[in-house]
């Protein structure tokens, strides 16, 4: 993983280098439609309080958790015993990025969803509350970190999300030989190049015209930029969006030349 030095150089430079969020000079009538409907919708809608008041209890949450990680690890914790709270702290998507995930869920109206990496659930619960009619199924590598996810999709009321509880090399290949199609994915787990690369190419059956697969960290290392190069290189992906922190992929066969964007957001 990069240094947090070395990531906010980067990040300052795709800050000079990307387009204006407001979409001034996007000649894209898709992509110009994302950042004006979606990026910069700043409604707040109906199930964000609860959400983050469940983020806000986590934080503060001084249980001690065991836990197995199967992927790149946390950048700031090397034990296997943490809090519910530096867990939180450490792994849970910032509210701007899990709210982005909802009005994208809100906007396009997937109904089959899945996600890598379920953490806290936090994010799962944006997901799903986005379309409470949509099916999201969310794996998750530790027992006891799903547990306390299960716990807050109680405590939320949401109903419309699962969690499979293992090692994604183990469970994802199951789960898809069970699926038809996936409307949307989010990748979250394992940020190592070969097992993005891996988990990327397992998905691209099981997408269709309108698909959506979003990946977490894409500049978290010199791994996952060389992994999300090789991804907007794939020639069945055909447009995608650079938000530094996450990247979206979108596969809209109407786009006959790819279109590659980074945007500030």
């Amino acid at each position: 993983m990069y240094s947090p030095f070395k990531l906010l150089s980067k990040y300052i430079r795709f800050k000079v280098l990307a387009s204006n969020a407001k979409g001034h000079g996007v000649h894209s009538p898709f992509v110009y439609n994302l950042i004006r409907k979606v990026l910069l919708d700043n409604r707040k809608f109906y199930a964000y309080e609860s959400i983050e008041q469940c983020r806000r209890d986590l934080l503060k949450d001084k249980r001690v958790l065991n836990i197995q990680d199967f992927g790149a690890g946390s950048r700031s914790q090397k034990t296997n015993q943490r809090t519910i709270s530096e867990i939180a702290h450490s792994s849970l998507k910032p509210k701007k990025f899990s709210q982005l995930l909802f009005r994208i869920v809100n906007y396009y109206q997937p109904e089959n969803m899945l996600e890598l990496g379920t953490s806290l659930g936090i994010t799962s619960a944006y997901l799903a509350s986005a379309k409470d009619d949509s099916k999201l199924v969310t794996m998750e590598g530790s027992k006891e970190i799903a547990a306390i996810a299960q716990s807050n999709f109680e405590k939320l009321n949401v109903k419309n999300v699962s969690i499979i509880t293992g090692n994604f090399d183990d469970q994802l290949p199951a789960f898809l030989n069970r699926q038809d199609k996936l409307d949307f994915v989010f990748i979250d787990g394992n940020h190592r190049l070969e097992p993005t690369l891996r988990y990327f190419e397992m998905l691209l059956p099981k997408t269709k015209e309108g698909s959506i697969l979003i990946f977490d960290d894409i500049h978290w290392s010199e791994e996952m930029e060389m992994a999300w190069k090789q991804i907007q290189d794939h020639p069945q992906v055909t447009v995608t969006v650079d938000l530094f922190f996450i990247g979206l992929v979108f596969f809209r066969k109407e786009n006959k030349v790819k279109q590659h964007f980074q945007i500030n957001f």
